[in-house]
């Protein structure tokens, strides 16, 4: 059965499904399919200091575009201690959180997430909370991986969308073990964001580290943009990382987790 057949006899199946909306391809995909396919599906997207502004802004665009039936809600992880702590299980505490606001929502249906079959090689505790919750993941029981959301993407006319790059939470950035803040969260946003717009940096991320800052580029845009040069800056730019240690370094896929940190038991 090709994959696209597949993933609407998966949504077929669903009774009442609502979408888990992010504002990353894979959700933005799933919500766009569920849509077309079924009609009237529900979708929810949270907001939080963890999420970015652009994120929010590209879901209530496509909303719009499509027609969907959306609702926004706060995520709630920022009243859970566990969560700001920052264990090596924080995305436990995120979907925990996430999933009880949407089962609120759901009014007894199931929800829904973007997972692919990319995300099972990696350590996802959110995919814990998710089956603790009784979400499923119609693109994995697809048999669909992150490039064939992609392609679905393109068929569907989704644009710009199909190739977003890969942009997890802003809590990603702080490193293991470091307390959660919505002042350090902004800080990274900002970051970003500057280094995007003033820079044309494409790959990016701002890591939070003990005492300071590490600014990883892509190659090419490390090689073009420099480093101390760029440190100085950024502290003219943003004065909240003025008296900080900035680092320069290449782009190194989610080198704020740290492994040895602690877990927090559920």
């Amino acid at each position: 059965m090709p994959m696209h057949e597949a993933l609407r006899t998966v949504l077929g199946g669903c009774r009442d499904p609502l979408v888990a909306v992010s504002g990353g391809v894979d959700s933005l995909t799933l919500a766009s399919f569920a849509h077309r396919t079924l009609g009237g599906v529900r979708m929810a997207h949270a907001v939080s200091p963890a999420v970015p502004q652009a994120a929010t802004a590209r879901v209530r665009a496509l909303a719009g575009d499509q027609g969907w039936h959306l609702s926004v809600v706060e995520a709630g992880e920022f009243s859970d201690a566990r969560y700001l702590a920052n264990p090596v299980n924080r995305c436990f505490y995120c979907k925990t959180n996430l999933y009880e606001r949407l089962a609120g929502l759901g009014g007894g249906g199931t929800v829904l997430s973007g997972a692919n079959l990319d995300d099972l090689g990696d350590y996802r505790p959110g995919l814990a909370a998710a089956a603790d919750h009784g979400v499923r993941h119609p693109f994995i029981e697809a048999g669909m991986d992150k490039a064939a959301v992609r392609a679905l993407a393109r068929a569907l006319g989704l644009g710009e969308v199909a190739e977003l790059p890969a942009s997890p939470c802003l809590s990603s950035r702080v490193e293991t073990g470091l307390p959660i803040t919505p002042a350090s969260l902004a800080l990274v946003e900002r970051v970003e964001g500057w280094l995007a717009a003033e820079h044309g940096a494409a790959v990016v991320r701002c890591r939070v580290r003990p005492g300071g800052l590490e600014i990883e580029l892509g190659e090419t845009d490390l090689a073009r943009i420099g480093g101390d040069a760029l440190a100085a800056a950024l502290r003219r730019a943003h004065p909240a990382a003025a008296g900080m240690d900035i680092r320069v370094s290449p782009y190194r896929r989610g080198s704020a987790f740290v492994g040895d940190k602690r877990v927090v038991r559920p």
